[in-house]
């Protein structure tokens, strides 16, 4: 059969926990079931009740909503049942399947809200499943890979116990058992996600090679890149616009994103900082960046085009992560907006960044080496810097990620 009728009016069930731009896990998820529409597929959604969320035909088959984070001991003592295997995913996703007929099924995260008890509903009906990847729950019961400061593999193999002694998971006992067993339960026990996922994706080769290296089955395992924001585009003025004495980090304000050594670099440096976005560090840099007399603008949340102003107008971008980033937006955003990166050699993210080609690279961790890259901006050939980091992500664009995603499922589909 010809390789064109495969691609043609498919339909795609797409599946996450959240549908709403909570993270950068769920824009994606949002951004390619649209484009995935506007290729001509019809896209139907499945996800958890929540106020923030998108409107949907499909909102009628959502599971209700569900908060591990809220506290309360009746939603402790429901979680098991909810995270393990949830009943009520079960029912209404059976429900969408009988409805709607897809002839391939794509989650996202469906971890702890949903569940994988829907992989049992996709088997049954012999229904093939993606499952992209935006994080190491699959290995790693806190997601992370990261836990008191460090990046840890002290579950490789499947000893999820060292989970509990390390309360890795929101440094609770309790949370930690439970995260614990279930991942036994899944990954021991059932096997539910080996067993019933045809494909794999991950953003990154690193990450990739980590699973790899966890036995996870290469074969299974394709690797697609992050596409940059369509609300960030480069639309070809960016070189022209009036820079500020002020480097830039946006994202998460948590402890793997590393922006205490940041805080400690500028203080080398006397440089001005500016951080766009929210977290729970937030008040321990606030009191960190006043002990060491640094200037630091804490913007909050921003997006869209006064993101992009607060991008374009910076001296440069810094990402100093010292988790294994898997392939963060904001490094392809930036890049794609010719601005200058300067970023943690870990992760992902040397896939991208080539050191003094189209961005610097820094030792992670390292207050010094990253203030010694901050000097390096008074040196370095800026405008051929520049260009070299927009060309260099210029192909991944939300358009060419959903063709490659759609010759992903095609594969699957003969």
């Amino acid at each position: 059969m010809p390789t064109k009728l495969y691609l043609m009016n498919m339909k795609i069930l797409s599946v996450n926990k959240f549908y709403y731009n909570r993270g950068g896990a769920d824009k994606y998820f949002i951004d390619l079931s649209i484009e995935l529409e506007k290729q001509g597929h019809e896209v139907a959604i499945f996800s958890m009740h929540h106020p923030k969320n998108l409107a949907s035909y499909y909102t009628k088959y959502f599971v209700s909503r569900f908060s591990f984070n809220e506290g309360s001991k009746l939603n402790f003592l429901k979680a098991p049942a909810r995270i393990i295997y949830s009943l009520e995913a079960k029912r209404k996703f059976k429900k969408l399947v009988n409805d709607f007929k897809p002839d391939i099924i794509h989650i996202h995260n469906i971890y702890h809200q949903i569940s994988p008890s829907i992989l049992d509903i996709a088997s049954d009906y012999k229904i093939p499943v993606v499952m992209h990847l935006h994080d190491y729950k699959l290995i790693c019961p806190n997601y992370q890979l990261f836990v008191n400061g460090k990046t840890c593999e002290d579950c490789n193999p499947k000893k999820y116990c060292n989970c509990i002694k390390k309360k890795c998971f929101k440094k609770s006992l309790a949370k930690s058992m439970l995260a614990a067993l279930e991942m036994y339960i899944h990954h021991s026990v059932l096997k539910i996600y080996e067993k019933n996922i045809n494909t794999f994706i991950a953003p990154s080769r690193f990450m990739k090679e980590k699973l790899i290296s966890f036995a996870w089955p290469e074969n299974k395992i394709k690797v697609v890149i992050n596409p940059f924001s369509s609300e960030l585009l480069n639309e070809g003025d960016t070189q022209n616009t009036q820079e500020e004495d002020y480097l830039l980090y946006y994202g998460r304000l948590s402890g793997e994103k590393g922006l205490k050594t940041l805080i400690e670099a500028a203080s080398l440096t006397s440089s001005s900082l500016k951080f766009a976005g929210v977290g729970p560090e937030e008040e321990n840099l606030k009191k960190l960046a006043a002990s060491l007399n640094v200037k630091v603008d804490f913007l909050g949340f921003k997006s869209g085009e006064e993101l992009k102003s607060i991008i374009l107008n910076a001296k440069a971008v810094v990402i100093p992560s010292i988790w294994y980033e898997n392939m963060p937006l904001s490094l392809i955003e930036a890049l794609n907006l010719g601005k200058l990166v300067i970023a943690s050699n870990i992760g992902g993210i040397p896939e991208i960044i080539k050191h003094e080609q189209n961005g610097l690279l820094f030792k992670a961790g390292d207050q010094n080496d990253l203030a010694s890259k901050i000097q390096d901006l008074k040196t370095i050939d800026k405008i051929a810097m520049k260009k070299s980091a927009s060309s260099s992500v210029k192909e991944y664009t939300m358009k060419n990620n959903a063709e490659a995603i759609l010759k992903i499922y095609q594969e699957i589909l003969k």
